[in-house]
């Protein structure tokens, strides 16, 4: 009786190490869009229940790795509050607590801080600077004020041309303008911060029961 390969090992055998692999995800196996959207059950409520955003001080408190992945489930929030948000548009109707996207968006910026905090502090433990590229304050031909970040250029400064050509420093004639410049600023600021108040007043006078419950808290 002829011998006859038997292919039935090889493909158990191929079967097998496929059924043994363990693909990589990050979210839950899921057939459609459902993680774009807010949970069935608080579909058609007028508020939703959610806690306070992450503070500095509590963030601080936890590791890089847990600072990762608490950003990527802030991320995956946002994007659901944001579907959730164009959709009650389309539907022309208020969102549910859309508070919660503030919260999100404020504890996002909290985590960036705290990492560029510990940036700054290893930056200084290695090189001794805290800018990213080493370099000093200067002042334009205006008198404005701005970071020059050190460069290597192929010929020494004093050979350079170009680089002379540039002023680092302000005529006296210009520190009148200095001033009415930042006291346009200043102005500025003072404006926005009135309109701003003027706002304030004119929402808890067209929504009482909000300022109240504001003053509560």
């Amino acid at each position: 009786m002829p011998l006859t390969p038997n292919l039935f090992h090889k493909s158990q055998a191929k079967v097998d190490l496929l059924h043994q692999l363990k693909f990589l995800h990050t979210t839950l196996s899921r057939k459609g869009l459902e993680e774009f959207f807010d949970d069935p059950v608080n579909w058609g409520e007028k508020s939703v229940k959610s806690g306070d955003a992450w503070n500095i001080k509590q963030l601080r408190a936890k590791s890089s790795e847990d600072l990762h992945k608490l950003w990527y489930v802030l991320l995956k929030e946002k994007n659901m509050l944001l579907t959730l948000e164009v959709e009650s548009k389309r539907q022309l109707k208020p969102m549910p607590s859309p508070e919660r996207l503030e919260k999100v968006e404020e504890s996002m910026k909290n985590i960036d801080l705290v990492v560029r905090e510990r940036e700054i502090a290893l930056r200084l433990l290695q090189t001794g600077h805290e800018k990213p590229v080493p370099g000093e304050w200067r002042h334009d031909f205006l008198g404005r004020t701005y970071w020059y970040s050190y460069k290597e250029w192929p010929i020494p400064w004093y050979l350079n041309k170009k680089y002379k050509k540039r002023k680092f420093y302000y005529l006296p004639h210009v520190e009148r303008f200095i001033r009415l410049r930042l006291e346009q600023s200043l102005r500025t600021r003072a404006r926005r911060q009135s309109l701003e108040k003027t706002k304030q007043k004119l929402l808890e006078r067209k929504f009482p029961h909000l300022a109240v419950k504001s003053q509560s808290q």
